[in-house]
């Protein structure tokens, strides 16, 4: 019976108790050996709140293993922060101003991805922990020792104890969607020239695992270095390929010499085919393997012959367009995953979509942290409001002398939250918690008053039920255990009374209320405005790249191999600004005046990710060319239908963020619907300008597709979600 207990216990608590032991086992530890073997109560009151800080206060993702490495690197950073801890506390208006800038650069850590934001909570209270008496420069030695003790223990137990199998790794998944674009490439090659249901559920779902929403956060590609960006472009790629070939629409009809069942290709080249060979390469070369690369070379001539290759009729013509939108894609796949695995080395082409590819790490990570310098990045709003937060409670509590004020800043740090609604009911349940663990708390030093064995014996079960029940039924109950962990250390580091529990509860109500004023007066909605305007944003800018983008092609004139078609690094950088806004928000819980319930945020994205890639495809050629102009009566069909589509997005951006003179309702009342989607394609299926170019035909598809986003994006009723090209994309992570 006692085997069958842990496989009828929920995964949660499963999980939970897992962690738990291990926080237990290290901060135990280290206080005891530390406390009662070394007699240096310091020592163990930094190895105790280290093991804490960094594995029960913190949620760095990831498997056992994977979380050890990423404390292995944290350790010398946490000399760092005691040591300007130590020294900054002196004086009340240092230890103010360090608390404000090291809590401003540990709190915007979370642009570098989901493993440095998870460590920022532990390291601000590595840095909290010194800021407070005794003011005892003499002791950093122990200090140092204490804490690198502490976390040293703690390594070894995420390394070795009971440690998690690590999730699917990101790069296993685009290995397998790549294999499945491989078969779904194959299936278009032979009659009927279409995917059956049952490929098309598997490529949406293979499609759907690469979204940065269905993956771990351990696994996600989110980091600023060369390698996590060519993997998540990877990702995107990939989908981007799997949407293409879903709507593949059926060749010409040809006459095929006997026993032959492919379609013919340029040049005698199968595109279809080139794309399914360079498809299983990525996966072999995304499992460790070194293919030749020769069925990227082949993929890259068949792309060329697509280029050069002149169509007979309209529908040999939209074939030959989406054939092109396919083979880039698939180009694209096999280019970033090929940087992904190799780095600098990998044969990247240096301008265009690939920029990263041969920049160094220091130069990549300022782009990253530049970029969301400003009050428009979520990032930046985070990191100001809760460094301001910090700020003044260490002001207050070096004013007042507040007793154990290290509890005010950790009240400040975990209790406030990123919209005010959140923040004022997590405070309200935490402070009921607080009340019940305070007269516990007092309580139990009133009735055993000095028999510290008794607090001794009771600390590490305690604390085992602390760190289980505390991340699974909620701050309520955190707050109310780890009040009394708290007393139970605190009597056996000195003598202690019942109004240490006093002490806490009146801590803890004096960081509440600095969190709740300062989520008040610093951007209190959190993401919900952000995600509103950058979208709109986002929209706005790609209406203006669509309308340029058609004038450029309906003109024709000189092409030359620039690194981005004109517009790209604004949109690209609304992208990653409305990308920041639209993660945060799905962490956020609802509530009453927040954006419309039915809207695709993440339509918002793939219209960016669409409109970036196919303005450059269309006016970035690999060599300079002279690009005739379009037909008269091609150039001003291209020309309405690039209007249409920007004018959808203009119109969907005001009704997603209304200015202070935009007319009322003026997308609510005409939204875009499938029937633009009629307007853009019908030209290219009923109405072709006769002697239409190749290009014309190329942007009209990329027009289509665009307007197939905005429906979404509208919240069309006709339009299902999840149908369309966009339907098969997602976030860039």
């Amino acid at each position: 019976m006692g085997g069958a207990f842990p496989h009828r216990l929920p995964a949660a608590y499963r999980a939970a108790a897992r962690e738990a032991l291990r926080v237990t086992l290290t901060a135990a530890a280290g206080f005891y050996v530390l406390l009662y073997g070394f007699d240096s109560a310091i020592g163990a009151t930094y190895a105790l709140f280290g093991a804490i800080a960094m594995a029960g206060l913190s949620h760095i993702p990831g498997s056992g293993r994977q979380r050890a490495t990423v404390l292995l690197g944290v350790v010398p950073v946490c000399w760092v922060l005691i040591t300007l801890g130590t020294y900054l506390s002196v004086r009340t208006w240092s230890a103010v101003v360090g608390m404000l800038v090291v809590g401003f650069a540990l709190a915007f850590m979370a642009v570098g991805g989901p493993r440095f934001a998870g460590a920022a909570t532990g390291l601000q209270l590595m840095y909290i922990l010194p800021s407070f008496p005794p003011y005892d420069p003499g002791s950093l030695g122990e200090r140092l020792g204490g804490a690198t003790f502490g976390l040293v223990l703690l390594i070894i137990a995420e390394a070795t104890l009971m440690p998690e199998p690590a999730a699917l790794p990101y790069r296993e998944r685009a290995a397998r969607a790549a294999e499945g674009a491989a078969d779904c490439a194959d299936r278009l090659r032979s009659a009927p020239y279409t995917l059956p249901e049952a490929v098309l559920r598997t490529a949406r779902a293979l499609s759907t695992g690469l979204r940065s929403s269905q993956v771990p956060e351990a696994e996600r590609p989110a980091g600023a270095g060369v390698r996590p960006r060519a993997l998540a472009h990877t990702g995107l790629a990939t989908r981007t390929l799997l949407g293409r070939l879903a709507v593949m629409p059926p060749p010409a009809a040809v006459v095929l010499p006997p026993g032959a069942d492919e379609e013919p290709g340029p040049g005698g080249m199968d595109p279809l085919r080139a794309v399914a060979d360079a498809a299983r390469e990525t996966a072999v070369r995304l499992r460790g393997g070194a293919p030749d690369g020769r069925a990227h070379a082949r993929l890259r001539r068949a792309r060329e012959a697509l280029a050069a290759a002149e169509g007979t009729t309209p529908a040999a013509l939209r074939r030959n367009a989406a054939l092109l939108e396919v083979t880039d894609a698939a180009l694209a796949m096999s280019t970033a995953a090929d940087i992904a695995v190799r780095g600098r080395a990998a044969d990247a082409p240096a301008p265009g979509r690939f920029w990263y590819a041969r920049m160094r790490a220091p130069r990549l990570w300022w782009r990253r942290l530049s970029g969301h310098v400003g009050g428009r990045s979520v990032f930046f709003q985070n990191a100001v409001r809760i460094s301001l937060a910090l700020a003044a409670a260490r002001l207050i509590a070096g004013i007042d002398t507040l007793p154990h004020g290290f509890w005010v800043l950790l009240a400040t740090l975990t209790l406030t939250r990123t919209t005010v609604r959140e923040t004022r009911r997590t405070e309200r349940i935490a402070l009921t918690g607080t009340l019940v663990g305070a007269l516990v708390a007092a309580a139990l030093l009133a009735l055993v008053g000095t028999d510290i064995e008794v607090y001794a014996v009771a600390l590490p079960p305690l604390m085992l039920v602390t760190f289980t029940l505390g991340p699974v039924k909620g701050v309520g109950w955190a707050q109310a255990l780890f009040t009394v962990v708290v007393a139970l250390v605190f009597a056996q580091l000195a003598p202690a009374t019942w109004q240490l529990a006093e002490f806490r509860l009146l801590d803890v109500l004096t960081g509440s209320a600095i969190g709740a004023v300062f989520g008040l007066l610093a951007w209190p909605r959190g993401a919900h405005d952000e995600l509103r305007r950058s979208a709109a944003v986002l929209l706005r800018i790609a209406a203006e790249i669509v309308v340029a983008t058609t004038a450029q092609i309906a003109a024709g004139g000189r092409r030359v191999p620039v690194v981005t078609a004109p517009g790209h690094r604004s949109l690209q950088h609304a992208l990653v600004m409305a990308e920041s806004a639209y993660a945060q928000y799905q962490s956020e819980p609802k509530g009453p005046g927040r954006p419309p319930a039915g809207q695709d945020w993440q339509a918002a994205l793939i219209t960016g990710h669409h409109t970036l890639w196919g303005a450059d495809r269309l006016l970035v050629p690999p060599e300079p060319v002279v690009v005739p102009p379009l037909g008269r009566e091609a150039a001003e069909s291209v020309v309405r239908a690039g209007d249409r589509v920007a004018a959808a997005m203009l119109l969907t951006s005001a009704r997603i963020d209304p200015t202070g003179d935009t007319a009322e309702a003026p997308a609510g009342s005409h939204p875009p619907t499938v029937s633009a989607i009629t307007a853009v394609t019908a030209t290219a299926a009923a109405d072709d300008p006769p002697g239409a170019p190749r290009a014309y035909y190329a942007t009209v598809s990329w027009l289509a597709n665009l307007t197939t986003d905005v429906v979404r994006l509208a919240g069309d009723g006709d339009a299902t979600p999840g149908e369309g090209p966009a339907a098969h994309l997602g976030e860039s992570s």
